[in-house]
């Protein structure tokens, strides 16, 4: 329960921690089936092709979850949502772990992504109203520690526990996260009203907005480079660099780290200088994608290299906050929306690398074809720009309060948990 004796920033701060615990389960479920694709396919008889179908269910239901939830929840407060999700999350990886064979699993692992984007969006849009208008985005980015702390901690963890004791157990502890996340929630989270006017239709006002999309676009496009090498940089780092397989996990450790490096600059950029951070960010991705190719030739250079594409995750807490700012009443939905962008960036990322290494190009070149994602959604972000600037909107190069125009978002819905 939250002390009404403790100051504001030891409360708020055990806000972002019950919330990033959310994020550490999330992020935990979300990664860990790819390194327990073997064991599933060896158990349902399938190939591991066809076992990975359970990834791209789980995505499949970030995308559709995120704004489905946000709509149907419009008139929820922002705690009872956050509770529901993580709930559902907790108990969907349990229900996981007891799937009887592969076609329930990949059904179940559909439904367990449901509330992952809007968690996220909830998640940050309470972080953010906590803290000073000048401090969100690095808000938002300590609540998103939990996200990218799970690549370096959970996901090796639960990974180890699934080839120890089977994939099954690794459920289990996705699904204990949850449970412990859900139990944070209730006493350190505060407790709000549902905000005023709150409806579907407010919140699906968003998808009216031509800056909604652009900035959706920047992040399904823009952020898909990263994702791009990630999902061929074991056969890369291999074959290419020369590595021997037993090192992996080592340089996937560096990319982890580079993850929370990003996350944190990311964020402290965000707050002094938005739009322009963004589009720095945007180049700087670019830039570590394209050396990554030309440094995949030695283990060493590489190593390197992943951490920096690691430090690509930067960008998520400014195009958070970007989306705040330009949602007006559609908070919730805007929010949510950024997750499901993140998803079709893994998506689109992963195929299109598929498609150059098939055409011949290497394993080498998914870091051009990174770079040129990068520079197409640095592209849509210039568009975005001209788009405010013909629309005679005031452009500030610095972000303002993402609930100035719209009152009901302030922090004052909250009410401490008795």
């Amino acid at each position: 329960m939250l002390r009404s004796d403790l100051p504001d920033g030891s409360r708020h701060g055990r806000t972002e921690l019950a919330l990033a615990v959310g994020g550490f389960g999330i992020g935990t479920g979300e990664f860990v089936m790819m390194g327990l694709l073997p064991s599933v396919a060896t158990e349902f008889g399938v190939s591991i092709p066809s076992a990975g179908h359970a990834v791209s269910a789980y995505a499949l239901g970030v995308v559709v979850g995120a704004p489905l939830i946000a709509v149907i929840a419009a008139r929820w407060s922002r705690h009872r949502l956050l509770l529901a999700l993580m709930g559902f999350f907790a108990l969907g990886n349990l229900v996981s772990a007891m799937a009887p064979g592969y076609g329930a699993l990949i059904v179940i692992r559909f439904l367990t992504g449901l509330p992952h984007g809007a968690y996220f969006g909830v998640a940050s849009l309470v972080a953010a109203s906590l803290a000073p208008a000048n401090e969100r985005a690095r808000a938002v980015g300590r609540m998103m520690l939990g996200l990218t702390g799970a690549t370096l901690a959970g996901v090796p963890l639960a990974t180890w526990i699934g080839q120890m004791l089977g994939w099954r157990a690794a459920y289990v502890l996705v699904g204990a996260l949850g449970v412990l996340a859900c139990g944070l929630i209730v006493g350190w989270v505060p407790r709000d009203r549902p905000l005023l006017g709150a409806s579907p239709a407010r919140e699906l006002s968003a998808l009216a907005s031509k800056q909604v999309w652009l900035t959706l676009g920047v992040g399904s496009i823009g952020f898909g480079g990263l994702f791009c090498v990630y999902s061929y940089i074991t056969p890369t780092l291999t074959q290419v660099s020369g590595l021997a397989l037993g090192h992996v996990p080592l340089v996937l450790a560096l990319f982890g780290i580079g993850m929370i490096l990003g996350n944190l600059g990311g964020s402290w950029l965000a707050d002094r200088a938005l739009l322009p951070s963004i589009a720095v960010l945007l180049v700087w991705n670019a830039v570590v994608l394209g050396m990554f190719s030309l440094a995949a030739h030695r283990a060493s250079t590489a190593a390197v290299c992943v951490l920096l594409v690691g430090t690509g995750v930067a960008i998520v807490p400014a195009l958070q906050v970007r989306l705040m700012d330009v949602a007006d009443n559609a908070q919730t939905l805007a929010a949510s929306l950024n997750h499901s962008a993140f998803n079709v960036a893994n998506a689109m990322g992963a195929w299109l690398g598929g498609m150059a290494i098939a055409s011949g190009l290497g394993w080498d070149s998914t870091g051009w074809v990174g770079a040129l994602l990068a520079l197409a959604g640095l592209l849509i972000f210039a568009v975005s720009l001209v788009d405010r600037r013909l629309a005679f909107q005031p452009l500030s190069w610095r972000q303002v309060p993402f609930d100035s125009p719209a009152p009901p978002a302030a922090s004052s819905n909250f009410t401490e948990s008795r």
